[in-house]
């Protein structure tokens, strides 16, 4: 039962907590109008059909004892005045096939059965063509059918709308009072909550723990959390700077030393293998430098796929691209791109063809790289966004290799923006298909 009511109830807290709160007040609600209610009505009921069916029995009584149809007419007549009941004989409406009582009378229902056995010979009983009277048709041996009319106030009790009314209106009150309260309480985990959310993007939202004393706690402990993360990432990048000014540093005086050298083979390959070794110092202060000190902002989707696109073909690449109008979406921009630039020229490498397309929908954003090469199997593509991790043999060995780090800053780079880098197969080129999905804000 559990699995089966769970897709029908809500999934925020707020509407969970919302769904708690209403759902005792409804079935209190339901028990005391039908246990309490009802059933005290239905007691009230019997007491004064009771007291009215001796008025009842005394008229039939008098009535029976009546030397003749006339006189049992006159005497009926002349009791029922003073007993404010009317009396009919012969009856004045005819006696219908059966009785008439509302399905959802339980008043009705039992002023019925404390009368059919009080008047012996009661045969039928209308409480529905005058809803404010009640009709009885009353059967004598061997004489006319009495017909006797009276107020149903006298045997029944009214229906209980005022107090009906007064407890909707106070359960209704005290539900939005609890509701006011319940946003007080739900408002401090969903801050705590979109602080979290866009610290996982990347984004530092001012927060100050507020709430409950748990709520308090939970706070206290995210701020403390992002305080050690924001010290880490500084102490890391400042860390980087000192390594990259160090490593740049003598690779700039081995490409000096190299360019008084007298050209020939063996000067050419040393000055490959700088630029090799700077190509690897550039790739890997990328890795670890990922995204941290770029703030985000709005950008359009579309547009920056077109300056990546761009910078591939000066690469001598073919690039097509793909993609429709899309609303600004926020991310940042410089690590966005340099992920898309890395899947684009690891795609220019490895195929022919690169194809670049963005696809949105109300919750992601989509950049989508694919191209004709030989992809990369099932089984090796956790392994592939590993760092260090190069697959560029069994790709296609001639059209040379990199450092093994572009698919895992990309990685790094959708991870930042609470993202993610899916690895597939292209249906259109066959080749590798890479995709960085990433959420969309949602507003405030």
């Amino acid at each position: 039962m559990r699995l089966r009511l769970k897709p029908f109830l809500p999934r925020s807290l707020y509407g969970r907590a919302a769904l708690i709160l209403i759902v005792p007040i409804v079935v209190i609600q339901m028990v005391v109008s039908v246990t309490f209610i009802q059933r005290h009505y239905e007691g009230v009921t019997r007491q004064m059909t009771k007291s009215i069916l001796v008025e009842l029995q005394y008229i039939m009584n008098a009535v029976n004892a009546a030397p003749s149809p006339d006189a049992a007419a006159r005497v009926a007549m002349s009791m029922a005045v003073a007993l404010k009941i009317e009396a009919h004989l012969p009856p004045l409406t005819p006696e219908p096939p059966q009785s008439h009582i509302g399905w959802i009378d339980w008043s009705g229902k039992a002023m019925a059965d404390v009368l059919d056995q009080g008047i012996p010979g009661l045969s039928r009983i209308d409480l529905v063509s005058d809803p404010r009277r009640v009709q009885l048709w009353i059967e004598r041996p061997s004489a006319p059918t009495l017909e006797i009319e009276f107020d149903r106030s006298r045997a029944s009790a009214s229906n209980p709308h005022q107090l009906l009314a007064v407890m909707i209106f106070a359960s209704i009150l005290m539900t939005a009072v609890a509701f006011v309260f319940l946003r007080n309480q739900m408002t401090p985990i969903t801050r705590l909550a979109r602080a979290a959310e866009a610290f996982g993007r990347g984004e530092t939202l001012p927060y100050r723990p507020r709430g409950a004393s748990e709520v308090r706690a939970a706070g206290m402990a995210f701020l403390a959390m992002r305080s050690r993360i924001e010290r880490q990432i500084e102490s890391r990048t400042l860390m980087l700077s000192g390594v990259s000014h160090d490593l740049r540093s003598p690779l700039t005086r081995m490409k000096l030393g190299l360019s008084f050298l007298p050209e020939d083979e063996e000067t050419r390959a040393l000055r490959q293998d700088v630029e090799d070794m700077e190509r690897l110092v550039d790739s890997f202060l990328a890795f670890v430098r990922g995204d941290s000190l770029e703030e985000t902002a709005q950008t359009d989707p579309v547009a920056l796929m077109g300056e990546v696109a761009a910078r591939i073909r000066r690469m001598g690449a073919a690039v097509e691209e793909m993609a429709d109008a899309a609303a600004p979406a926020r991310m940042r921009p410089e690590a966005m791109g340099r992920a898309l630039e890395n899947l684009a020229s690891n795609a220019a490498r490895h195929g022919s063809r690169v194809r670049l397309s963005v696809r949105q929908t109300p919750a992601s954003t989509t950049f989508v790289v694919e191209d004709d090469g030989p992809g990369i199997p099932a089984d090796q593509r956790e392994l592939a966004v590993e760092p260090f991790q190069r697959l560029d043999e069994a790709r296609n060995p001639n059209r040379g290799g990199g450092v093994g780090l572009g698919l895992s800053i990309a990685a790094d780079v959708a991870r930042s923006h609470g993202g993610v880098l899916r690895l597939g197969v292209s249906d259109s080129l066959g080749g590798l298909k890479a995709e960085i999905v990433l959420p969309r804000q949602r507003p405030d």
